[in-house]
């Protein structure tokens, strides 16, 4: 893993630190296996949009704090306050995870133990899952009589098409980590022990990239993966092509690569 660790700020129910390109965020309440909540999801987006605004960082890791991710929403807290309709509510956590996620610097989560709920919904749109071989996924909206949120019911669809996406949203069963790799549900599986460098070493390979190509790259994906006109993929392609070629960081790609050497872009 990257050195040069330091300390961001003080959360209550997050830690933060930056490690070289990278900001580790980890959910920390592990006394209720990181059960999510209001002052949770105000106190992620809060460290996400300073990574997003450092110079210094390119990408993001998520993991859990003690035995698991995140146990799902934590019922007290997030159903404490029913009289505030949530289509109404313009609270700071209210705002759109799924596009906070899709336009902010590659994330990467590190999943130890239960991801279950809310605790798997908020990191299908992430850009790469690694998960342990104790974790344990679910999309458990159906135990509890809701349906999923978070765009999990395009997400799950995309990731393990669509007959496990049905067995999993209308079973609300768990699947181990071995089984969620075979459904595609993440992107690969390893030891408790070596889960936390291998999410660092995938975040470091997007890290090290251009920041303008990596950041149109994502919203070319966000964008076309589920359009099914090809002249309007082309033509969003073409469009952020231009852009690309004409930035500085195209310009260093093509220097290094005459001067065989890596390129420089931070």
């Amino acid at each position: 893993m990257s050195e040069n660790r330091s300390p961001v700020q003080d959360y209550q129910q997050i830690q933060v630190e930056d490690r070289g390109l990278i900001r580790l965020i980890t959910l920390s309440r592990p006394e209720r296996l990181n059960a999510w909540t209001r002052r949770m999801s105000y106190e992620l987006i809060d460290a996400i949009d300073g990574g997003n605004a450092s110079d210094q960082i390119g990408a993001f890791v998520f993991t859990g704090a003690g035995r698991g991710f995140c146990a799902g929403a934590d019922v007290g807290d997030e159903f404490s306050g029913e009289a505030d309709p949530v289509e109404n509510d313009d609270r700071p956590e209210r705002r759109n995870w799924v596009d906070l996620v899709r336009e902010s610097k590659p994330m990467v989560a590190a999943i130890n133990g239960p991801a279950v709920g809310v605790g798997l919904t908020m990191i299908l749109p992430m850009d790469y899952l690694v998960a342990s071989e104790s974790s344990r996924l679910s999309a458990r909206f159906v135990k509890m009589g809701i349906v999923p949120e978070l765009a999990s019911s395009h997400y799950l669809v995309q990731r393990c098409g669509w007959g496990a996406a049905n067995d999993l949203a209308l079973s609300g069963r768990i699947v181990s980590g071995p089984e969620g790799k075979e459904l595609g549900l993440v992107d690969r599986v390893v030891s408790d022990v070596a889960l936390l460098d291998t999410a660092f070493e995938h975040a470091t390979s997007y890290a090290v990239n251009s920041p303008t190509a990596v950041s149109m790259i994502k919203e070319l994906l966000t964008l076309n993966g589920s359009e099914t006109d090809l002249a309007a993929v082309q033509k969003r392609e073409l469009k952020h092509l231009k852009v690309a070629m004409r930035s500085v960081e195209h310009k260093e790609a093509v220097s290094a690569f005459l001067e065989k050497r890596e390129p420089k872009f931070r």
